[in-house]
């Protein structure tokens, strides 16, 4: 029988073990998150289960049943520093309680077989680099670039791995766990406001925004802060603070777009001088690929009309990108039914933030995602919090979305 006090009692549980007065300290590769799992561990023993570290060090867990095609729960157990009790950690745990029903329900032989997942690094607290173990799952890894990141205290993340029992050069291994796997499920807190706002418990979500993230680099000419009339200035920052407020109007076209300027360094940076260069960071995110695309462009015309209205020039390089990911259609609508059925209004709404799940679709394997409301939309933070009671429908919407889904399987299956 499914009991989702069950799931709340646990992560309380975990948050005793594994946090302090400021927050959850499961950081991937350190004593603490170790700890954590070995605690994960133990709650298997009851269970008819097998469970084994794969290469790149996540731990899967399998409840075999008359099909080899298997359904998948997870998410993640480690945390960023100062963190809270629910990112992650409710997704495994709650994973954990829907497998035991299963394993109850049908005497320990479901109809396909379960499988429970605790991705590796998902966060890249440490090194920088998230969705470390899901993206060896998906054949999306990036050994070479990793394997040389290094911690604040110069470690390297290839040295902190092997004490960890895992070498990254056998994470093009773990690919393996893929086989028979025909789909995915994620429970998650929103880590946002919207559910909230909506005085809504649940969620259905479309998939994970595509991310475009660029450094922005405006040339000006330093010069005497006092001495400088402001008509003749070569201000790199003036265009640079054009183009933070530009960017809100920019997203503000498409209803779910975001942008971003997070970072902003100034040069000489000291009172007496006119700026003479200023880099910036700029993150712009939307579901559609058509929208990340057309907002690039007009932040990087934007940037270009800027930098001449301040006499300055201006140049871009492309930090990082990645494609929007839209979740499977038919498990985004099985997903709302079970939404529904359990708390009546199924709203749809994409991801800002990458999870586990996103690498897995790149994997190819059908996936979707459920988001429970997230208190103040706070999450990264000790104070990260979400009623129980909604944990409670978020347990119980994840079961019945389970069911669903495992009979989805089976007709695929024929």
């Amino acid at each position: 029988m499914l009991d989702p006090k069950r799931t709340i009692a646990e992560l309380k549980e975990l948050r005793a073990l594994t946090a302090d007065e400021h927050g959850a300290q499961r950081v991937a590769w350190t004593d603490t998150w170790l700890r954590a799992r070995e605690w994960f561990a133990q709650k298997l023993s009851s269970l008819p289960v097998e469970h084994h570290l794969d290469a790149a060090g996540n731990r899967w867990v399998t409840l075999p049943g008359d099909s080899e095609k298997a359904l998948v729960l997870g998410s993640h157990l480690d945390s960023v520093p100062n963190g809270g009790w629910l990112d992650g950690a409710l997704g495994v745990m709650a994973g954990l309680e829907v497998m035991r029903r299963f394993a109850e329900q049908y005497g320990g032989r479901p109809p396909v077989t379960i499988r429970l997942v605790d991705f590796a690094d998902e966060e890249g607290a440490r090194f920088g680099r998230s969705l470390l173990g899901s993206s060896a799952v998906a054949g999306t890894d990036s050994i070479a670039a990793d394997r040389v990141r290094k911690d604040k205290d110069g470690i390297l993340l290839e040295n902190a791995l092997r004490r960890c029992g895992v070498e990254i050069d056998r994470f093009p291994e773990a690919q393996q766990e893929r086989r028979n796997m025909a789909a995915y499920l994620e429970l998650h807190i929103e880590q946002g406001p919207v559910l909230e706002s909506l005085d809504l418990p649940l969620g259905v979500v479309l998939g994970t925004k595509g991310v475009e993230r660029h450094a922005i680099t405006f040339h000006g000419q330093e010069a005497h802060s006092g001495s400088t009339p402001m008509h003749q200035r070569h201000d790199a920052l003036a265009a640079a603070a054009k183009l933070a407020l530009e960017i809100r109007n920019i997203a503000g076209a498409h209803p779910d777009a975001v942008c971003t300027i997070g970072s902003v360094k100034t040069f000489p940076g000291i009172v007496t001088a006119v700026v003479g260069r200023c880099e910036t960071t700029l993150d712009q995110r939307d579901l559609s690929a058509e929208v990340l695309a057309r907002m690039w462009c007009e932040a990087k015309l934007a940037a270009e009309r800027f930098a001449a209205e301040e006499k300055c020039s201006v140049e871009w390089s492309r930090i990082w990108s990645i494609e929007p990911l839209p979740f499977h259609p038919e498990l985004v609508e099985l997903c709302a039914k079970a939404v529904s059925e359990t708390c009546g209004t199924a709203h749809r709404l994409p991801s800002g933030p990458l999870h586990d799940a996103a690498e897995i679709v790149r994997g190819g394997i059908p996936v979707v995602m459920m988001f429970v409301q997230s208190l103040r939309g706070i999450s990264h933070n000790k104070i990260e919090d979400t009623r129980e009671d909604h944990l409670e429908l978020a347990v119980a919407a994840l079961d019945r979305l389970a069911d669903s889904t495992v009979e989805w399987i089976l007709r695929n299956s024929q």
